[in-house]
């Protein structure tokens, strides 16, 4: 919360800084944090050895665990294991110590298969020294962030908001003084002004500046001069809430977008798909067969349905279903959503819709490329709420597209699926969407589509 200073402070009588510095106390917190990283890793090994065999360690079990400390050393630092977040945020700080400590030993293993050294090495005490390792390193940390809570309490960077008779501005956890009150100003003709309010910002990780338009050019020059991390509020900015700025040449522009996920991130995204949807037409081919012979036998019309429906990038593509209407009941653009006891349904596509067994053909969806195995679910164009098409209900609707649609999603798991007969059927879902978008990962990609399995039959379906 807010921590306002209502009273002349020290800075502006002393020599005393506004705040003590942090710096330095985190730097001792990061080098804690890797000292005590590396003593896990040879006290679980120890341990190992000692559980398993009853024996002191070996020579040659100790170098696994020399061998395991740089590897392991060299990947947490690249992977900001160290960092101002792990001593906030206590699922991420262990979340970065566990991943590097297996990305670390697959390393060593790797290296040491093609040096032909596995066969010395115990594979159950490696194990073991791995787990034994990976609990203290969890157990050091909740004990040390619990100990920094108690201690520092939620700040762990100095941030001093002023306010200078800008916008009003709240910051979490931060010094806020008003500038007129402390006689602060963005003077550079008076060194004495600038030794004042140097003294606010002595040790400050992050100064803001909220103030009139007339007087940003002389914060940003103070600010500037100060050699801090200084921010100045626009309040003409927040309606396009930029990400960030860019600067080439003469040409100054704001970042107001960027895709959701990076390189790394899509590429591991689209193996995913690859591995799932491949091996699922590998192992439904039966089933697939005999879902198209079932459809063909009841009417001799044809196996598929195709549905133009916006993907990734709010652009078209083609979507593939099993047909489960009659041919002449077929609704290229979805203007009427199927109900209960629709006369369109055939009595396979009914089967069909009740397993969701219709929409296996967009495996191949995924193979191409249009589609995801997790995502949002794509909308037919025609598709309304209550009396009133998707993005009219919600202009947000639009962000959804930014990833490809998906076969299944974080919506259709928690029960929005079906017919969208009043607006809220819709805005449950798009919040999931959004919810999805904005928080994507690999794990949760898989929990995803394992609990789909459990709703693949539902009651929603027509």
């Amino acid at each position: 919360m807010n921590a306002p200073i209502r009273s002349l402070p020290l800075a502006a009588q002393s020599s005393k800084p506004l705040a003590p510095s942090l710096e330095r106390w985190r730097l001792r917190m990061y080098l804690t944090l890797l000292v005590a990283d590396l003593l896990c890793i040879l006290g679980g090994f120890f341990m190992a050895r000692a559980v398993y065999q009853m024996a002191w360690p070996a020579t040659l079990l100790m170098m696994e665990a020399q061998l395991l400390l740089p590897v392991y050393t060299t990947i947490a630092l690249y992977q900001s294991t160290y960092s101002i977040k792990a001593l906030l945020e206590p699922r991420f700080a262990i979340k970065r110590a566990l991943l590097a400590l297996l990305v670390a030993s697959a390393l060593l293993i790797f290296v040491t298969f093609y040096a032909k050294s596995t066969a010395y090495f115990s594979r159950v005490t490696f194990t073991l020294g791995l787990l034994f390792s990976g609990a203290a390193m969890v157990a050091f940390r909740l004990a040390l962030l619990w100990l920094v809570r108690l201690t520092w309490g939620p700040r762990v960077v100095n941030v001093l908001l002023i306010n200078d008779g800008g916008p009003e501005v709240k910051l979490s956890n931060s010094l806020v003084i008003d500038a007129a009150e402390h006689g602060l100003l963005a003077d550079t003709t008076d060194p004495h002004n600038l030794d004042r309010l140097g003294r606010y910002l002595q040790n400050m990780d992050r100064v803001v500046v909220s103030c009139s338009v007339a007087r940003r050019p002389a914060w940003v020059f103070v600010l500037r001069a100060a050699g801090v991390r200084g921010e100045v509020v626009s309040g003409s900015l927040q309606k396009l809430a930029p990400l960030g700025m860019e600067v080439e040449g003469d040409c100054i522009s704001l970042i107001v977008s960027t895709g959701p996920l990076g390189l790394r991130a899509r590429a591991v995204k689209r193996a995913f798909d690859l591995a799932v949807a491949g091996t699922a037409l590998f192992v439904l081919a039966p089933v697939l067969l005999l879902v198209a012979l079932a459809i063909k036998l009841e009417d001799r019309g044809p196996i598929f349905f195709t549905q133009r429906r916006l993907g990734r990038g709010n652009r078209f593509f083609q979507m593939l279903k099993f047909r489960s209407m009659k041919v002449e009941g077929a609704d290229a653009d979805g203007n009427r959503s199927a109900s209960r006891g629709d006369d369109r349904v055939t009595a396979v596509g009914r089967f069909l819709r009740r397993t969701s067994l219709d929409e296996l053909p967009q495996l191949i969806n995924v193979l191409i490329g249009d589609m995801s195995v997790v995502g949002p679910r794509p909308h037919a164009l025609g598709s309304q709420a209550g009396d009133k098409l998707f993005w009219e209900v919600d202009g947000h609707y639009w962000n959804r597209h930014a990833l490809r649609p998906g076969l299944t999603g974080l919506a259709q798991v928690r029960g929005f699926r079906g017919a969208t007969d009043h607006e809220n059927d819709l805005r449950g879902r798009l919040r999931a969407d959004l919810e999805y978008i904005s928080r994507w990962s690999p794990y949760r990609d898989v929990m995803i589509l394992l609990r789909t399995l459990r709703v693949m039959v539902h009651q929603k379906a027509f």
